[in-house]
């Protein structure tokens, strides 16, 4: 059997799949033209986000057996197709919780301490105290669209900062929000009584622009957003209008419509702190998502059962 890897992936992936007896070609980087004309030779392909595994790809595959995504996004897998050819998906879907659960933190703090703002001026050699008063967490209202690995990760660190946490999840029942830590309410109950809201939905035709006018104007006057979860799920022109009038006090994003992304009008906004779709960029996360990819494309290739298979 013989994989090949299409991005960056930590070292131990390879090494797990040669200890399994997989013959592995490690192209992290390969452009779309080249990973075309290649596929044809393998049975598992492992991507992270960069690659596009498209409807053409897929045609190419003729032995592919599995793609494997370290993460847990696939949108950027043409899942339809996949099902057409047979070709079975799996993704990491708690690898990369905790580093996104904290990453969601360290953009909340940082958008209501003013962190990223100090810290310039400081470079700068001012001294802005009077400028930077910020607010705390303590006693606010959180709320969780999205109360799946990350979110539920999310919802414990909420409580040891003593936030009260709403919990919206159309695929989960109530009892399962409840014991994930938060409050389940309807998602207009959500938009009306949260002081912050984090988002950890994926990104799917139901939930492309899920975030845009209509909801805004549903949400508390200055309301704190928060989004590490996937590009698309926020309409960002109707974020930057509610910025603009001040509907939404203050966004953190990790995650962008467009990726890579240059000066955009809403990074540059004064009031949201952005960071370039590093949400899983932890060493721990990286080897927890190389091995469990590793495992599970193995576990693909010798028809064993499978933990994370996308349907």
């Amino acid at each position: 059997m013989k994989v090949i890897i299409a991005d960056k992936l930590s070292p131990e992936a390879v090494k797990r799949l040669r200890t399994g007896g997989i013959e592995v070609n490690d192209r992290s980087g390969i452009e779309a033209g080249e990973l075309a004309s290649l596929i044809g030779e393998y049975q598992g392909l492992i991507v992270r986000s960069r690659t596009k595994v498209s409807a053409d790809l897929f045609k190419a595959a003729t032995q592919l057996k599995v793609v494997g995504r370290a993460g847990v996004g696939v949108d950027n897998i043409d899942l339809a197709a996949a099902r057409e050819h047979g070709i079975a998906v799996v993704n990491t879907p708690v690898s990369t919780s905790v580093a996104v659960a904290e990453l969601t933190f360290a953009l909340l703090l940082s958008l209501l301490r003013q962190i990223p703002r100090a810290d310039d001026s400081m470079k700068k050699g001012q001294w802005i105290k009077k400028e930077l008063e910020g607010a705390e967490l303590s006693g606010k209202v959180l709320g969780i669209l999205g109360v799946g690995n990350i979110g539920a990760q999310v919802a414990r660190r909420a409580a040891a900062f003593d936030m009260q946490v709403l919990g919206y999840d159309p695929l989960l029942d109530e009892q399962t929000i409840q014991e994930r830590g938060a409050e389940p309410v309807s998602l207009d109950d959500l938009y009306a009584r949260s002081d912050i809201i984090t988002l950890h939905l994926p990104l799917l035709r139901e939930t492309r622009g899920m975030l845009g006018k209509e909801a805004f104007d549903k949400m508390k006057w200055g309301t704190y957003l928060v989004c590490a979860a996937r590009g698309g799920v926020i309409d960002e022109a109707a974020l930057l209008a509610a910025l603009n009038s001040g509907q939404v006090a203050g966004a953190a994003l990790d995650v962008f419509e467009t990726e890579p992304l240059g000066a955009s009008a809403l990074v540059t906004h004064p009031n949201v702190v952005a960071t370039p779709h590093i949400g899983a960029q932890t060493a721990e996360a990286q080897t927890r998502a190389a091995l469990d990819v590793a495992e599970e494309v193995m576990n693909a290739l010798q028809d064993k059962p499978l933990r994370w298979q996308i349907k």
